[in-house]
């Protein structure tokens, strides 16, 4: 098995899927609008520069998830994907998914958002397997928790080392496209990284490597 990976968020689509849903909230009134904006954006400010606390944004993102019941989440995720999916794909996306399947790869999206979030998007992009940060569910129920590890930053390449083991798989020949210096522990550890529409530290690491530096816009 050859593995073509790919980070979601400003990677296969074009934004930030978890800061886009806050903004979505807040748009729509189902959050406080000035508090829940400014701690959104700050954390969103705070992965960009690589300091965010993980376990501090998840704690803060997923508190709606638990303030509401399952078909009120899932009636809103389905008003958000229609209202916001356009804007947010990249047809160069899916042609390079669609390069990778030609060859025979089998597809995965890592991404630190949660599966909530995730999940549909993935079907979207007909990617089967999903490693997103897990939100704990109990008895129908979101609790607000997080269930396992986190797939952010080293998170990735431990949650991912997991998928590899239970599925007796390995990283030979593999790729990996991302757009964020989050990112550089899982991409030094495949084959084929490659840096997409990268920020500013993972072109410079991108350069220095000599990884490819492609765009999808």
């Amino acid at each position: 098995m050859t593995l073509a990976i790919f980070d979601l968020d400003n990677t296969l689509i074009g934004c930030d899927s978890d800061h886009l849903w806050g903004d979505w909230l807040v748009e729509k009134g189902i959050v406080d609008q000035q508090l829940y904006k400014e701690t959104n954006d700050q954390f969103y400010v705070d992965y960009q520069n690589g300091r965010l606390d993980i376990m501090a944004y998840l704690r803060f993102s997923l508190k709606v998830l638990a303030d509401n019941d399952m078909a009120q989440l899932h009636f809103w995720r389905e008003q958000f994907l229609a209202e916001k999916l356009d804007s947010m794909w990249l047809p160069k996306a899916e042609a390079l998914l669609q390069k990778h399947r030609d060859q025979g790869h089998t597809l995965m999206i890592i991404t630190a958002t949660n599966d909530f979030v995730t999940a549909p998007l993935a079907d979207r992009l007909g990617v089967d397997h999903l490693i997103a940060t897990v939100a704990e569910c109990r008895r129908e129920r979101y609790t607000g928790d997080v269930a396992g590890t986190p797939s952010y930053r080293e998170g990735k390449v431990e949650r991912l080392a997991e998928w590899l083991s239970a599925n007796n798989e390995t990283l030979e020949n593999s790729w990996f496209y991302s757009d964020s210096h989050n990112d550089l522990p899982l991409l030094r550890k495949v084959d084929n990284p490659v840096a997409v529409d990268p920020d500013s530290a993972l072109e410079r690491e991108a350069r220095e490597q000599g990884w490819p530096v492609i765009s999808l816009r």
